[in-house]
């Protein structure tokens, strides 16, 4: 018997998933499915993009988010099919890591683009039919890197912290239509990516020895604090960061 929440007010509401097609994204893809929400998804991996569409009913667009014209007619096409977005998920990232010496000009760019530029730009574009609904949720996916001042990817942590920064300045600037806009900041999550890229027997004994919960995080985790933060539940709460890591940070 499933254990967790339902969310009335996101039934048949329209929902947009940046990089859903795997990992934290899949599963929030997959959540806001089950409750009944009108799910819209856009990642560059086309076979696994079309592969969770066929799995949940999600609708599924293509799309290289660094192409921000690209990005805006994606959005543009899914509104006009579900119409106007409740929420918007910014969860597109990747944490590549990378050294101080080797970053160049053209490699700080894309990661900027990668990282951080899109889940502005997605915002602009939902932004008009939130406004005329005075209703709407923007979730910005942060990470708990910078907060540990972990190191190994500084073009990723400096992405990541300034996601927190644009979050509150968003807050402040549509709050007064109605919408909202949040950080949340997960912790490690027990990825494929993770798990095959960076998972060690001394890395998950340092991890369990720093978390206050001795569990590892998976996807599920972090999806089911999206749903809250993208239903009527959370109303009132805006401008606000939300970690998810079992009390590491």
């Amino acid at each position: 018997m499933n254990q967790f929440a339902t969310y009335p007010s996101l039934k048949n509401e329209a929902v947009i998933v940046t990089g859903g097609a795997s990992g934290i994204g899949a599963s929030i893809v997959e959540h806001f499915a089950e409750q009944g929400a009108r799910v819209g998804f856009v990642d560059l991996d086309e076979a696994a993009g079309r592969a969770l569409a066929t799995k949940t009913g999600a609708a599924f667009i293509a799309c290289d988010l660094r192409n921000i014209v690209a990005l805006r007619i994606a959005i543009a096409r899914f509104e006009r099919d579900n119409g106007p977005t409740l929420a918007l998920v910014n969860n597109a990232a990747r944490d590549d890591r990378h050294t101080i010496e080797e970053v160049t000009p053209e490699y700080w760019d894309d990661r900027m683009a990668t990282n951080l530029r899109h889940q502005f730009f997605a915002a602009q574009a939902v932004l008009p039919a939130m406004r005329k609904r005075k209703r709407g949720s923007l979730i910005n996916m942060g990470s708990i890197s910078w907060m540990l001042a972990l190191g190994g990817m500084p073009a990723y942590v400096t992405s990541k912290s300034a996601i927190q920064g644009l979050t509150r300045g968003l807050a402040r600037d549509v709050g007064s239509d109605g919408i909202r806009a949040n950080c949340l900041v997960p912790g490690w999550i027990m990825t494929e990516r993770q798990v095959k890229l960076w998972l060690t027997p001394e890395s998950e004994g340092d991890l369990m020895a720093k978390q206050c919960l001795k569990e590892k995080l998976f996807p599920p985790d972090v999806a089911r604090m999206t749903l809250w933060l993208a239903a009527d539940d959370s109303r009132m709460v805006t401008a606000q960061s939300f970690v998810v890591d079992g009390g590491w940070a």
